[in-house]
Parts: C-alpha cells; sequence; structure tokens
C-alpha cells in the first residue's frame, strides 16, 4: 500500500494543488502538508482532512501489496540512478500485485494516480500494466490511466537490454499497444 505521503502527494497533484493551496483549502499549514508528503510520520486524522480538501476519500483494503503511485515512485527512483532493470523489477512487482488479487482489492491497486516517473515510456507502460489488469476482472478503469501522458504517440519499445529485439504486435499485451508501448508478453508471466 502506498505510504500516507505519497498518498497526499498524489492527491494533491492530481488536483494541480500547490501546497500553498492545499494548506488554504485545509486550514493545515503548508509545513506540515511538506512534511506529511515527505513520509514523516503524520497522524490519520491529517491524512484524511488533506485528502479531504483535494476531494478524495481515504479507503482501506485488505492487502499488503504495494500499489502502482508507490511502483511509480519506485521507478522513478531507479531510472534517476539509471538503473533499468530495477525499475522493471519494480514493474513485475506491481504486475504480481495486480494478479495476486482480485475484483475490488485489484482496483484498489490502482486506484491511486502515479507522480510522473521522468520517462513518458514507463509512464505509459504503468498505466498500459493497470488498464491490463483491472480488465481482466472487468474492474473498471482509474481516469487516470486514460490521460493523454499516459500514451505515446509513436509507439516505442520499453527498453531494459538494447540487445532485446522489438516485439511483433501478437508478442504485446492489448493494453500495452494501445499505450504506445512494445513490450513483450512474456516479461510479465509469473515464474
Amino acid at each position: 500500500m502506498a505510504s500516507s505521503g505519497t498518498l497526499v502527494r498524489s492527491a494533491r497533484l492530481s488536483e494541480r494543488l500547490t501546497q500553498t493551496q492545499l494548506a488554504d483549502r485545509s486550514g493545515i499549514d503548508q509545513a506540515r502538508i511538506s512534511r506529511s508528503e515527505q513520509g514523516r510520520e503524520v497522524e490519520f486524522g491529517t491524512v484524511d482532512r488533506l485528502l479531504a480538501a483535494t476531494g478524495h476519500r481515504l479507503y482501506l483494503a485488505p492487502t499488503r501489496r504495494d500499489d502502482a503511485a508507490s511502483a511509480a515512485s519506485d521507478i522513478r527512483v531507479r531510472l534517476r540512478a539509471g538503473d533499468t532493470d530495477r525499475a522493471l523489477r519494480a514493474l513485475l512487482v506491481l504486475n504480481d500485485n495486480l494478479v495476486a488479487e482480485h475484483g475490488l482489492v485489484r482496483g484498489v491497486l490502482g486506484l491511486a494516480e502515479p507522480e510522473p516517473t521522468g520517462s513518458p515510456v514507463w509512464d505509459a507502460a504503468i498505466a498500459a500494466l493497470v488498464e491490463w489488469r483491472l480488465s481482466e476482472e472487468s474492474v473498471p478503469l482509474p481516469s487516470w490511466v486514460g490521460a493523454p501522458g499516459r500514451f505515446l504517440a509513436k509507439p516505442r519499445v520499453l527498453e531494459i537490454d538494447p540487445a532485446d529485439p522489438e516485439p511483433s504486435a501478437t508478442d504485446v499485451p492489448d493494453a500495452f499497444a494501445r499505450h504506445g508501448v512494445l513490450a513483450w508478453r512474456d516479461t510479465f508471466a509469473s515464474v
């Protein structure tokens, strides 16, 4: 599950609010909002109040699995360090987490809008993965999955190893093809 800091930051950014604007809406000072977004200990009531000020609600689901927002945060860190292997591992963990859950809980793992990773290809891949796995169980897709920034104008390979060949259209999951990300279906097969 996403940390309280990730949830607050994702909710604030999804509404395109600055910390100052959120402070005005919530009645909580900006410094405290900053501390909560950095992951410092924050009370449940404060998180609930900050989320409410963004128009969001906090729901709890019985899972110990990380969600798409947490995966995106990890991928962003890995990409900044130039470690695409570990970035892929984070995407595969999200895949495994989505596959392991069913129904509403699977939907909850895709609900919070992930922050940008710094790579349009990876942002589109995260959206494609959430679309693919939620659609398998006819779980409604969160609106962020269909946002323009989650699609590539020209299809691109999710490059991990430059020696890997480009997958053919039949080897790419439909959701990935729609988002413009060329990734091997076999990459997401659990072992």
